[in-house]
This record gives structure tokens, C-alpha cells and sequence, in this order.
């Protein structure tokens, strides 16, 4: 009946079942969780978009991946400016010359740069081997131990001096009094929540969509019936941990609704101390300006993954990257599966990356 059998409703799965009907190919979309969407889906609560997962704020700078995101939703124009707690004391992110202010007293640029430099010098790190020093590196001391190594060892599960050094480059550095996030030319929330956009991707009479459906309790079953499959779960659990298991990091929420207009003032605030169980606090109004009485906030606790949790993201350190690869060469070797998205692919992606996979994967399938 079906051309093609996706697995999972993310953000891969169903770009390329959008994708797929376009070419008039007949699709089947099935989904572990009660819900589409995966880790996007929003729900609403007291007429507020709640992101059930976490925290997602679309950016890209390729304007391609902004108009086709635009077909499914209209975004509205928030700018992405979080803030630390650190230890009671508030902080501009990403880090620029309002952190650099009210950390030291700086005003301009030059000032800035040259406290770093101290810092770095005192510190004497040469070529940074581990994340510890490549933070002291770009960064110095003072905002690495406020803002930085107690966040970063919750986030991980592990101390900064065990975690490579790459992993910090994510994070960006400004000598400039702007507390947007991120640099790229598109940003914004889609007005009414992320779970319209999946919808109306899958809103063909070319593709039957069963939620609470687990690929893995009648797996031989659906590779045997499926002229090809489109497979968007975890790549080692495919192949039932052949050569091992991959790392993953897994993730707590913790929403509860207030009888407040208004919590904390912003989107996201992070808690940069170690002592702070969770890694910060979403208040999820803010991300369309809401004016309700009530509020939403998620406390978010990073947590070590198991056999049987939900995997949020890769642990890409050299280990895990060598793992990978020997799975890469069984996909490889089974043409009619093509895996996709975060945990297909092993990698650390972005909503507009995973997109932009997507649309890749699709036109090298229809040979556009």
C-alpha cells in the first residue's frame, strides 16, 4: 500500500513525507509517542504555547530552509536573549559587553579584551586539549567559573576537564552591547506553537499518520512489508547495538501552571551554579509575548541516559564519533532504509539543519 514507511514524526520524518506526496508517493507515518511532532510539539495551555521539550527558537541564516518553514506557520519576531542566574545574580548571554559591564566594570570594547588577555595569561593555557581551557581561552577565568563550568557539568554529566574542547565553540562571543543569541539573518517562534507546522506537513490523502505505534514492537515485520524505509530513531538501537551503544543525554521537564501573570520576565534563564539541581527555566509566554493571566514554567534537569529513556542529544566526543561510524557503514549497506535527524545521523543538529537534511535526502531520493 505504502511507498514509504517513516519513522517518527520529527521535524526529518515529516519534511520528507511532505516531500515524498509532493511526488505523489504514498507514505505511512508512524510515531512511538501519543503526539506528531517529536520534540517540537507544542501544546496549549491557558492559551499559551507550551514547548513540551524544551525550549526550540527557530534561527537560520539560509534563507531557502526560512521560506519553506514559512509555507506551514507564520513566525512572529522574537529575538532569542537569555539570561544567568548565577547564584542570584543576573547576566546578559550570550556573553558581550553587558555581561563584560556588570561583571568588571568595563565600558568599552578595549577594556574587555584586555581583561580576558590577564585572565588568560594568569591561567597559562597553551593549546586547549579539553573544554576547561578552551573556555579559559576564548573567555577567562571570571566567566568561565560563574557562567560557564557549572552549567556546562550539569548539561554533560561530566567535569569540563573530561569534555572535549569543541563543544564550547557553540557558544558565542560578542564585544558589542547586543544580547541577541543568535547571529543568523532569520529568527522567530511560530505564532500558535511548532505542532501546526508538522500538521500541515502531514495533512495529505497520500499519508496515513498512527501515533503510539513502536517500530521496534513489529520491526521485522514492517521491514519485510516496506518497499523502503525513512528512519528517524536512535541508529544503534536499529541495529540492536551491534557494536555497542551510543551515548546519549537525556532530559527531565518539570511544568507547572501559575496563578501569576508573569514568573521571571523572560523566555530563559539559566542557572549557571552548580548547586541548582536544573539547567534553567522556561517560561513559555514569553515566546509570543503573551499577555495571559496565568503563566507556564518548565524547570529542565539534564539527566544520564538508559536503555528505555528518551535520548535528547549525542554525546559527539572521538569515541562515540568512531561508534558511529561503524553503524554508518551498516546503513550504508542496507539501501532501502535511509536514516535521518538527530538520532539517525548521530549529530548535535538544529531545527533548520535537520530541515535542510531533509530537503538534501529528498531531492538525491527523487533525483531532483
Amino acid at each position: 500500500m505504502y511507498d514509504y514507511l517513516v519513522v517518527g514524526s520529527g521535524l526529518f520524518g515529516s519534511t520528507f513525507a511532505y516531500e515524498a506526496a509532493k511526488h505523489g508517493k504514498r507514505v505511512k507515518v508512524i510515531e512511538k509517542r501519543s503526539h506528531i511532532a517529536g520534540n517540537i510539539y507544542t501544546e496549549n495551555v491557558e492559551g499559551i504555547n507550551v514547548h513540551r521539550y524544551g525550549a526550540h527558537i527557530f534561527h537560520t541564516s539560509n534563507r531557502e530552509i526560512w521560506n519553506y518553514v514559512n509555507q506551514f506557520a507564520e513566525f512572529n519576531r522574537y529575538t532569542n536573549s537569555p539570561i544567568a542566574n548565577y547564584k542570584g545574580e543576573i547576566y546578559n548571554l550570550p556573553f558581550n559587553m553587558n555581561t563584560f559591564n556588570k561583571l568588571w566594570g568595563v565600558v568599552t570594547p578595549q577594556e574587555a579584551k584586555e581583561k580576558i588577555e590577564q585572565q588568560k595569561k594568569a591561567a597559562k593555557i597553551g593549546l586547549p586539549t579539553n573544554l576547561e581551557e578552551q573556555a579559559i581561552a576564548l573567555i577567562g577565568t571570571d566567566i568561565y567559573m560563574r557562567l560557564i563550568k557549572g552549567y556546562t557539568e550539569k548539561q554533560w554529566g561530566q567535569k569540563a576537564k573530561d569534555l572535549p574542547a569543541f563543544i564550547i565553540k557553540r557558544l558565542p562571543v560578542r564585544f558589542t552591547y547586543d544580547n541577541n543569541y543568535f547571529n543568523d539573518k532569520y529568527q522567530g517562534i511560530p505564532t500558535g506553537g511548532y505542532t501546526q507546522i508538522v500538521e500541515k506537513m502531514l495533512d495529505s490523502n497520500l499519508i496515513d499518520v498512527e501515533v503510539g505505534k513502536d517500530f521496534f514492537e513489529n520491526k521485522a515485520e514492517y521491514i519485510k512489508s516496506s518497499p523502503k524505509i525513512v528512519y528517524t530513531g536512535m541508529i544503534d538501537q536499529f541495529f540492536d547495538y551491534k557494536y555497542g551503544t551510543l551515548e546519549y543525554r537525556s532530559l527531565k521537564f518539570e511544568t507547572e501552571t501559575l496563578d501569576q501573570e508573569n514568573y521571571q520576565g523572560n523566555a530563559v534563564v539559566n542557572y549557571t551554579d552548580a548547586e541548582t539541581p536544573y539547567t534553567r527555566i522556561i517560561e513559555h509566554k514569553h515566546f509570543e509575548f503573551g499577555n495571559q493571566p496565568k503563566t507556564v514554567i518548565t524547570r529542565e534537569y539534564p539527566q544520564a541516559w538508559q536503555k528505555g529513556d528518551e535520548p535528547y542529544y549525542p554525546v559527539n566526543n572521538t569515541k562515540n564519533n568512531d561508534l558511529y561510524m561503524k553503524y554508518k557503514e551498516l546503513a550504508e549497506s542496507m539501501p532501502n532504509v535511509i536514516f535521518g535527524g538527530r538520532l539517525g545521523m548521530y549529530k548535535y543538529y538544529d531545527m533548520h539543519q535537520v530541515i535542510g537534511a531533509a530537503l538534501v535526502t529528498a531531492r538525491e531520493e527523487f533525483n531532483e
